[in-house]
């Protein structure tokens, strides 16, 4: 009777092991699909992250490591860190449109460029990008309605990236190194033979030059002047000692006062 009794409580308590394993392994499922509480997810095939117009101005910490679907367009985000989504191995499509984003880090999609394979950056402040902002990114990328300046980096930037094909022409040149290329899609601009970087060679090469003859406006100025000071120095010197009684006359009239003596 005791035997039994024992052996039926040690089946109802488990060992604290046991317990442990499935708290931990709780934990770890928990920790794996958990959600911000200021977003909605839902995981029917794939987890799909909706975060859209929540007012958020950062990216949201703590997001699914298996979500495959981001949306945080409709927010006041203004910047992207470096290995902002670093955790999301499986991420495949981003979505960014519609924020306040002026600008992105070098490495921000470092760790999904293996996943990602739509990435929504258009209706944002972006002006600029660092040239290897798309380094290895294999995703398909809009970047239209911004207010992009175009000129050498934009160019290099481009040439790193795959254009959304329905978009390619509304990312145009908001400003520009050249005026004339001022409200034209910068698709166009670049197909037309213009090469932004050569542009940036020669105004570099003319700030040179006129940097150049700054300088040597300046030494030279500096030559007449020092030149012509010491010309002035040399005449008033002279008419110096030409104001001074000269030596013969001076001996002339010692010798009369010695003969008078």
């Amino acid at each position: 009777m005791g035997v039994s009794q024992r052996s039926s409580s040690s089946r109802k308590h488990p060992s604290s092991s046991r317990l442990f394993f499935v708290g931990w392994l709780l934990l770890l499922v928990a920790g794996v699909h958990a959600c911000p509480k200021i977003c909605h997810c839902t995981d029917r095939n794939n987890m799909v992250v909706q975060c859209t117009s929540r007012n958020l101005e950062s990216i949201p910490a703590n997001l699914p490591r298996d979500t495959v679907v981001l949306l945080l367009s409709s927010n006041k985000i203004k910047h992207i860190p470096r290995e902002a989504f670093s955790d999301l191995h499986r991420l495949r499509e981003l979505d960014l449109s519609h924020n306040a984003l002026e600008n992105v880090e070098v490495g921000a999609f470092q760790e999904v460029s293996d996943s990602l394979r739509t990435l929504d950056l258009s209706n944002n402040r972006l002006s600029g990008l660092p040239k290897d902002t798309f380094t290895k990114l294999h995703a398909r990328i809009r970047l239209s309605s911004n207010p992009w300046h175009c000129e050498c980096s934009l160019q290099e930037v481009l040439r790193e990236l795959r254009l959304d094909p329905e978009t390619v022409n509304e990312v145009s040149c908001h400003t520009s190194v050249r005026e004339e290329y001022v409200g034209h899609p910068v698709i166009q601009v670049l197909d037309s033979g213009i090469n932004f970087c050569n542009f940036h060679h020669k105004t570099t090469d003319v700030a040179m030059f006129v940097a150049m003859f700054c300088w040597f406006f300046m030494v030279t100025a500096y030559i007449v002047y020092y030149i012509k000071h010491n010309q002035e120095d040399a005449r008033r010197h002279m008419e110096y000692l030409k104001s001074l009684p000269s030596t013969s006359h001076i001996s002339k009239d010692y010798d009369t006062a010695s003969s008078g003596l």
